[in-house]
Protein backbone atom coordinates (compact mmCIF):
# COMPACT_ATOMS: atom_id res chain seq x y z
CA UNK A 1 0.00 0.00 0.00
CA UNK A 2 1.39 3.17 -0.96
CA UNK A 3 1.50 6.11 1.88
CA UNK A 4 2.20 9.63 0.50
CA UNK A 5 5.76 11.22 1.86
CA UNK A 6 3.64 13.73 3.81
CA UNK A 7 2.31 10.67 6.36
CA UNK A 8 5.42 9.28 6.64
CA UNK A 9 6.99 11.92 7.50
CA UNK A 10 3.83 13.17 10.42
CA UNK A 11 4.19 9.29 11.20
CA UNK A 12 8.07 9.48 12.19
CA UNK A 13 7.56 13.08 13.54
CA UNK A 14 4.96 11.68 15.86
CA UNK A 15 6.74 8.29 16.70
CA UNK A 16 10.10 10.23 17.66
CA UNK A 17 8.34 12.57 19.93
CA UNK A 18 6.56 9.82 22.26
CA UNK A 19 9.84 7.86 22.01
CA UNK A 20 11.53 11.50 23.33
CA UNK A 21 8.42 12.35 25.99
CA UNK A 22 8.84 9.21 27.56
CA UNK A 23 12.45 9.59 28.07
CA UNK A 24 11.69 14.03 29.09
CA UNK A 25 9.09 12.27 31.60
CA UNK A 26 11.35 9.95 32.73
CA UNK A 27 13.99 12.83 33.92
CA UNK A 28 11.17 15.00 35.39
CA UNK A 29 9.27 11.66 37.59
CA UNK A 30 13.16 10.74 38.87
CA UNK A 31 15.14 14.10 39.27
CA UNK A 32 12.74 15.29 42.18
CA UNK A 33 13.52 11.91 43.34
CA UNK A 34 17.38 12.66 43.36
CA UNK A 35 15.69 15.75 45.14
CA UNK A 36 14.53 14.14 47.93
CA UNK A 37 16.96 11.64 48.81
CA UNK A 38 19.59 14.58 48.86
CA UNK A 39 18.14 16.58 50.80
CA UNK A 40 17.00 13.74 53.59
CA UNK A 41 20.70 13.18 53.10
CA UNK A 42 21.93 16.60 53.92
CA UNK A 43 20.62 15.68 57.51
CA UNK A 44 22.79 12.56 58.18
CA UNK A 45 26.03 12.61 60.07
CA UNK A 46 28.99 14.14 58.19
CA UNK A 47 30.87 10.82 56.60
CA UNK A 48 27.77 9.57 55.99
CA UNK A 49 25.88 12.59 54.75
CA UNK A 50 29.40 13.83 52.69
CA UNK A 51 29.33 10.19 50.59
CA UNK A 52 25.44 9.81 49.87
CA UNK A 53 25.25 13.83 49.10
CA UNK A 54 28.20 13.50 46.77
CA UNK A 55 27.05 10.45 44.71
CA UNK A 56 23.52 12.12 44.65
CA UNK A 57 25.04 15.27 42.78
CA UNK A 58 26.51 13.10 40.56
CA UNK A 59 23.64 10.99 39.55
CA UNK A 60 21.59 14.59 39.40
CA UNK A 61 24.02 15.65 37.07
CA UNK A 62 24.19 13.01 34.75
CA UNK A 63 20.21 12.19 35.01
CA UNK A 64 19.71 15.86 33.94
CA UNK A 65 22.47 16.62 31.17
CA UNK A 66 22.67 13.46 30.01
CA UNK A 67 18.59 12.25 29.34
CA UNK A 68 16.26 14.68 30.61
CA UNK A 69 17.37 17.99 28.80
CA UNK A 70 18.07 16.27 25.54
CA UNK A 71 14.95 14.36 25.84
CA UNK A 72 12.93 17.94 26.81
CA UNK A 73 15.19 19.55 23.20
CA UNK A 74 13.68 16.82 21.44
CA UNK A 75 10.81 16.37 22.31
CA UNK A 76 10.24 20.02 22.06
CA UNK A 77 11.93 19.75 18.54
CA UNK A 78 9.86 16.94 17.01
CA UNK A 79 6.37 18.88 18.26
CA UNK A 80 7.40 21.73 15.93
CA UNK A 81 8.00 19.72 13.19
CA UNK A 82 4.34 18.07 13.75
CA UNK A 83 2.94 21.42 13.76
CA UNK A 84 4.82 22.41 10.39
CA UNK A 85 3.48 19.07 8.90
CA UNK A 86 0.09 19.92 9.94
CA UNK A 87 -0.25 23.60 11.25
CA UNK A 88 -3.92 23.50 11.31
CA UNK A 89 -3.89 21.91 14.35
CA UNK A 90 -2.97 25.08 15.61
CA UNK A 91 -6.58 26.27 15.06
CA UNK A 92 -8.18 23.68 16.84
CA UNK A 93 -9.00 24.64 20.02
CA UNK A 94 -8.00 21.27 22.11
CA UNK A 95 -4.26 22.08 20.55
CA UNK A 96 -4.29 25.62 22.99
CA UNK A 97 -5.16 23.65 25.82
CA UNK A 98 -2.96 21.05 24.95
CA UNK A 99 -0.07 23.66 24.89
CA UNK A 100 -1.41 25.54 27.70
CA UNK A 101 -0.35 22.24 29.39
CA UNK A 102 2.80 22.08 28.11
CA UNK A 103 3.63 25.74 28.77
CA UNK A 104 3.28 24.64 32.38
CA UNK A 105 5.46 21.50 31.85
CA UNK A 106 7.49 23.63 30.64
CA UNK A 107 7.66 26.08 33.40
CA UNK A 108 8.01 22.88 35.90
CA UNK A 109 11.37 22.04 34.01
CA UNK A 110 12.97 25.19 34.47
CA UNK A 111 11.82 25.02 38.32
CA UNK A 112 13.65 21.71 38.37
CA UNK A 113 16.79 23.42 36.93
CA UNK A 114 16.66 25.81 39.36
CA UNK A 115 16.42 23.49 41.98
CA UNK A 116 19.03 21.20 40.71
CA UNK A 117 21.47 24.28 40.55
CA UNK A 118 20.32 25.06 44.41
CA UNK A 119 21.02 21.95 45.46
CA UNK A 120 24.41 21.19 43.47
CA UNK A 121 25.78 24.38 45.82
CA UNK A 122 24.26 22.49 49.31
CA UNK A 123 21.01 24.93 49.21
CA UNK A 124 18.55 23.41 50.14
CA UNK A 125 14.89 25.47 49.04
CA UNK A 126 12.37 22.96 49.69
CA UNK A 127 11.84 20.05 52.80
CA UNK A 128 11.29 16.66 51.68
CA UNK A 129 7.84 16.34 52.10
CA UNK A 130 7.40 19.16 50.34
CA UNK A 131 9.33 18.22 47.37
CA UNK A 132 7.44 14.93 47.48
CA UNK A 133 4.33 17.12 46.60
CA UNK A 134 6.19 19.12 44.11
CA UNK A 135 7.20 15.66 42.67
CA UNK A 136 3.47 15.32 41.93
CA UNK A 137 3.43 18.07 39.20
CA UNK A 138 4.64 16.42 36.16
CA UNK A 139 2.44 13.29 37.07
CA UNK A 140 -0.55 15.83 36.84
CA UNK A 141 0.40 17.32 33.66
CA UNK A 142 1.04 14.39 31.74
CA UNK A 143 -2.93 13.12 32.75
CA UNK A 144 -3.77 16.47 31.31
CA UNK A 145 -1.61 16.47 28.04
CA UNK A 146 -2.40 12.65 27.51
CA UNK A 147 -6.25 13.10 27.78
CA UNK A 148 -6.39 16.21 25.98
CA UNK A 149 -4.17 15.19 22.78
CA UNK A 150 -6.46 11.49 23.02
CA UNK A 151 -9.49 13.27 22.67
CA UNK A 152 -9.31 16.16 21.13
CA UNK A 153 -11.27 18.69 22.47
CA UNK A 154 -11.88 21.37 24.67
CA UNK A 155 -13.98 19.38 27.03
CA UNK A 156 -11.96 16.90 27.32
CA UNK A 157 -9.35 19.36 28.77
CA UNK A 158 -12.23 20.83 31.06
CA UNK A 159 -12.47 16.74 32.52
CA UNK A 160 -8.97 17.07 32.48
CA UNK A 161 -8.98 19.82 35.10
CA UNK A 162 -11.21 18.18 37.30
CA UNK A 163 -9.66 14.88 36.79
CA UNK A 164 -6.07 16.29 37.85
CA UNK A 165 -7.76 18.12 40.77
CA UNK A 166 -8.56 14.80 41.72
CA UNK A 167 -5.62 13.37 41.26
CA UNK A 168 -4.18 15.96 43.01
CA UNK A 169 -5.96 15.37 46.02
CA UNK A 170 -5.08 11.24 45.71
CA UNK A 171 -1.74 12.27 44.93
CA UNK A 172 -1.92 14.69 48.37
CA UNK A 173 -3.84 12.15 50.65
CA UNK A 174 -1.05 9.15 49.79
CA UNK A 175 1.64 11.67 50.66
CA UNK A 176 0.62 11.99 53.64
CA UNK A 177 -0.10 8.74 54.37
CA UNK A 178 3.50 7.63 53.56
CA UNK A 179 4.82 10.80 55.79
CA UNK A 180 2.39 9.00 59.10
CA UNK A 181 3.74 5.71 57.92
CA UNK A 182 7.31 6.62 57.65
CA UNK A 183 6.95 8.64 61.39
CA UNK A 184 5.34 5.24 62.88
Amino acid sequence: MFVPLRSKMYYTAKALHLIFMVAWFAGLFYMPRLFIYQTEASQKPETERRALVDQLKLMSNRLWYIITWPAFILTTGFAIWLLAINPDYLQQPWMHVKLGFVALLIGYHLSLQWMYKKLQRDQYPMSSTQLRFYNEAATILLFAIIFTATFKNTMSGIYGIFGIVGLGVLLSLGIMLYKKFRKN
